[in-house]
């Protein structure tokens, strides 16, 4: 049985799920496990199959709790007002390894499940470290750190004192890995690596690496295939798997033993944040236990207030302006009004400040030229927004960026007001710089900026995520983006209503105005030189005469003969 949680009506809540066709059970569709006005992430099945761990922010901060699937009871396990999430169970169910949000850093920490107030903190390191994985040996506890600079796979040994406990053991440069998993048997340990856009399955065989005494025993690293989130089947012949899109994520699975895919990708109709695969059955008594839950419909984010369509007479949509809202042009399609009322005040709630009041652009006139390579963007339609970047400098918003293959896209966080740990979630990754563009570093310039040296503190909103749940999309950023700051576009988020450019287009627009724009005519065709005092204000051509040659003549020389006698001697 699969365990997930799926974000549906922007809150995220546990779900049971068995494809059909992945070779264990019978097929079982998406069945809610949670429901109410809050999330449910990071779900982990327990190793005897009767208990599901998990984090909520239910009673209003980040705490771990347990789902008895048995019953359906959900028992508290932990009471802080600090964030708490990521469970991965000991082998022996006695123990709860899990990341914490401790002195503006996050840690991993392990409980005892048969005394609760026996905490131990495993990890105290300036460097960021969470998503642990308890090894079915016991000794072992793989997890993801950023104390080599980058995002690595670390293992602390529990049988080695404090100071040999730690050891880097991915060691991939220019790679960033996430979410370790071991196989049941202990002798594999997977994880993704994510280079040059692309996100692997990386599987090492942990048995051959520790024979020092064969020399030809090189560290069996091995490519299973793209995906995002490992987890292991109970018989440990599969790996479950995320793909994540730039908008959608997809649920497959992989051989471990043969290649290709064991189930074809399944789409989700949601964001997912955690994964688990283990031994347990949801019989007939069990499914009318959560009955209730899954019968659950979630609330209707807004209600499109739209009027009727216009007839085929020749009348289109119309612009609705925005209330209390500052933009060069406070408008958006009629369409998608309510839709961003409603994200607005989602987020103004969540984050304590009114972050999109500010836009730097809403609807955008035909006759307006925008930047370079942007003549067909979204916000010709109405039915996009761009968000004010001015806060960035501020530290109200940091960028992640995300590339998938050869397209860059951008993740935006919002920092909360209160940062109690009442709202939000830290962040697990560095943020994009772009101002390092400018310090002086011609590398840097040319890649268009550098991530940061570290992990910003504090609680974050997902807007992304958030945006995502109205039906606001984010778009990819333009080739040019590395020279070009505009061209990032991370700002930008459209609500397409299954419509694509054009067709958005001719709902405000005739076809005409579409296949000969209107020019925009400055006020003097031809320009007017500007005079200055040694220039006739209509210039003449004078010519110039040639110069006339006179020549010079040379007369000879003639002796001139005295008349007057010359007297003798």
């Amino acid at each position: 049985m699969i365990i997930l949680a799926l974000n549906e009506g922007g809150n995220s809540h546990l779900f049971a799920y068995q494809p059909e066709g992945s070779g264990a059970g019978q097929p079982l569709p998406l069945t809610r496990l949670t429901y109410g006005p809050w999330d449910d992430i990071t779900p982990a099945i327990s190793p005897d199959g009767q208990s599901v761990a998990f984090s909520s922010n239910r009673t209003g901060y980040w705490d771990l709790y347990l789902l008895n699937l048995a019953n359906g009871g959900i028992s508290r396990l932990t009471d802080t007002p600090t964030y708490e999430a990521a469970p991965s169970w000991s082998p022996d169910n006695k123990w709860l390894a899990y990341e914490a949000y401790i002195n503006d850093n996050l840690e991993i920490e392990i409980l005892s499940l048969d005394a609760l107030t026996d905490i131990i903190q495993l990890t105290d390191n300036p460097a960021a470290d969470f998503s642990p994985a308890w090894s079915p040996g016991g000794r072992q506890i793989a997890f993801v750190s950023n104390r080599s600079g980058e995002n690595d796979i670390w293992l602390a040994d529990l049988n080695e004192p404090e100071e040999r406990r730690f050891q880097d053991f991915s060691q991939e440069p220019n790679s960033k890995e996430s979410h370790p998993a071991w196989s049941p048997d202990g002798e594999t340990l997977s994880w993704v690596g994510e280079q040059d856009g692309l996100r692997n399955l990386l599987l090492e065989n942990l048995v051959s690496n520790s024979n020092q005494n064969d020399a030809q025993n090189s560290p069996r690293r091995q490519d299973l295939g793209g995906g995002d989130w490992p987890v292991w089947s109970a018989d440990g012949e599969m790996v479950l798997t995320l793909l994540l899109a730039p908008n959608r994520t997809y649920l497959t699975s992989y051989s471990v033993h043969s290649l290709g895919l064991a189930l074809p990708p399944i789409e989700l109709p949601g964001p997912v944040d955690g994964l688990s695969w283990g031994n347990i059955s949801l019989g007939p008594a069990l499914q009318n236990i959560y009955q209730q839950a899954s019968l659950v419909s979630p609330t209707a984010l807004y209600e499109n207030a739209m009027a009727s369509p216009p007839s085929e007479g020749g009348e289109r949509n119309r612009l609705s302006a925005l209330n209390d809202l500052h933009a060069p042009n406070p408008y958006l399609h009629e369409a998608v009004v309510e839709s961003f009322t409603a994200l607005r005040t989602r987020i103004a709630t969540e984050a304590g400040w009114d972050f999109l009041s500010n836009l730097e652009n809403a609807y955008v006139p035909l006759t307006t030229p925008l930047d370079p390579g942007m003549g067909h963007d979204w916000l010709y339609t109405g039915r996009a927004f761009a968000f004010n970047t001015l806060p960035i400098n501020a530290g109200w918003i940091v960028v992640i960026r995300q590339d998938f293959g050869a397209e860059t896209y951008w993740r935006i966080f919002i920092r909360a007001l209160y940062q109690d740990g009442s709202a939000g979630t830290p962040i697990h990754d560095q943020p994009w710089d772009f101002d390092s563009r400018y310090n002086g570093n011609t590398i840097v310039y040319e890649q268009g900026g550098i991530q940061q040296a570290t992990i910003p503190p504090g609680y974050w909103i997902d807007f992304t995520v958030r945006a995502h749940s109205y039906g606001w999309i984010r778009l990819p950023s333009l080739t040019n983006w590395r020279a070009s700051y505009p061209a990032a576009r991370f700002n930008e988020f459209f609500s397409a209503g299954g419509k694509d450019w054009t067709g958005a287009m001719l709902e405000l627009y005739p076809a005409e105005a579409l296949i000969t724009p209107s020019p925009v005519i400055p006020p003097t065709r031809t320009p007017t030189a500007t005079l200055r005092w040694y220039v006739s204000p209509t210039p003449t051509n004078t010519p110039t005469p040639r110069p006339t040659f006179t020549p010079y003549i040379i007369e000879p020389y003639i002796p001139t003969l005295s008349a007057t006698p010359t007297p003798s001697g």
